[in-house]
């Protein structure tokens, strides 16, 4: 049990915009889930986004399992059916945002359990989207760069051929067309 008002897991972090939701330049690695809670809080406490029922079993999962993070007192505070929900969620993520990063991985694993349709549209979610697209793109684009510019090497091109005729394992069921008509249209000839 904790002490009211006492956190074990180190500093408090700030509240709101305060909190960085971007790295400084040259660091560019992905977002914490605390930066991505500052980032989600003002989509999850618009009205009617999630349920007095959905708040209830966060609240209750934050609780209940292990790891535990909310005490007694605090899940009594933030399932109180007396304050409305809105203030009883903007409570419960301004919490969590001075908590640790254990404590907001908790509470998306809770989202996503008890409000699945809700967590696949959140805007940190669709933020890594582009990310992964661009960095697949890039690949791509470096892939297709080097077949043009490459002489037509009859030493180097069989073996570029088997390299990416098992491609298609790895990748997606879209690019492998392009793979394969690629591996079927033999320029050169064998």
């Amino acid at each position: 049990m904790r002490r009211a008002g006492a956190h074990p897991r180190g500093k408090a972090k700030p509240v709101g915009r305060a909190a960085s939701v971007t790295s400084p330049p040259g660091n560019r690695t992905a977002p914490t889930f605390c930066d991505r809670l500052v980032q989600d809080a003002p989509f999850l406490t618009e009205r009617g986004r999630l349920s007095e029922q959905q708040v209830d079993s966060i609240v209750l999962q934050l609780n209940r399992y292990h790891p535990q993070v909310l005490s007694d007192r605090e899940a009594e505070k933030f399932r109180n059916p007396q304050t409305s929900l809105r203030v009883r969620l903007c409570d419960l993520l301004s919490h969590l945002q001075r908590s640790s990063e254990q404590d907001c991985r908790e509470f998306y694993r809770a989202l996503c359990l008890h409000a699945q349709p809700l967590h696949s549209r959140l805007p940190s979610r669709h933020a890594l989207r582009p990310m992964s697209f661009l960095a697949c793109l890039g690949v791509a684009a470096g892939l297709a760069v080097l077949l043009y510019c490459c002489p037509p090497d009859p030493k180097v091109l069989p073996g570029a051929r088997r390299v990416l005729g098992f491609s298609p394992v790895i990748l997606q069921r879209h690019v492998s067309r392009y793979l394969l008509a690629f591996l079927a249209d033999d320029p050169g000839g064998p």
